[in-house]
């Protein structure tokens, strides 16, 4: 069974139909950040639409990694932006039902597409690249990008819970310290260890 997945992620067909998906998926995000990005300063406009920048990071290894080609860079953003960004949406979708008591079928669809950028980011872990450097860059990127959404105020917009904002933003910074800790335990470490068992 663990054979046939790892075939399924190489397989050639399966792997053009998963760059369609989160390219197609990483375009409507941008559209969807569209109202918060046109009242967004320029300065800030890399840092704003997360989850989009996070599934474009996946969406340029795909096309790389059909090819035959890695960018261990990019390869580590993906992975911990990719986890971070589709845990985070979860788990505010979770909250917005637990305080309003309902949720637009764009929140569960949210729900699912976000818990599945999660998922296949750490499905590919096997096949990256990844060393010590290219988790540093990852790392300064992600709680860099925490800084410009909770201190300059420009997180995403997330109706009736903009009040726990405090709490929203603790919560993030630790979710990307355990997204760093879980890529460096699934790539770093486990690339570091193959090394020396090859001495």
């Amino acid at each position: 069974m663990i054979v046939n997945i790892k075939q399924l992620l190489q397989d050639k067909t399966f792997l053009i139909l998963l760059f369609i998906v989160n390219l197609a998926g990483t375009i409507y995000g941008y559209i969807w950040y569209e109202g918060q990005l046109s009242v967004t300063p320029t300065k800030f406009l890399l840092f704003v639409p997360d989850s989009p920048t996070a599934s474009l990071f996946f969406t340029i290894f795909l096309a790389c990694f059909i090819i035959g080609r890695h960018i261990p860079y990019i390869e580590a953003l993906a992975i911990v932006t990719l986890f971070k960004y589709g845990t985070w949406a979860v788990v505010m979708n979770v909250l917005l039902l637990m305080v309003e008591g309902t949720l637009s079928w764009q929140g569960y669809m949210l729900i699912a597409s976000h818990g599945a950028m999660a998922i296949q980011g750490l499905l590919y872990a096997p096949f990256y690249r990844i060393k010590m450097r290219h988790l540093v860059v990852a790392a300064i990127w992600t709680l860099h990008n925490d800084v410009i959404d909770y201190v300059f105020d420009m997180m995403p917009h997330y109706g009736s819970l903009s009040v726990y904002m405090d709490q929203i933003g603790y919560f993030t910074f630790w979710l990307s310290i355990f997204s760093i800790g879980l890529t460096y335990f699934l790539t770093v470490r486990k690339n570091t260890s193959i090394t020396y068992l090859n001495y």
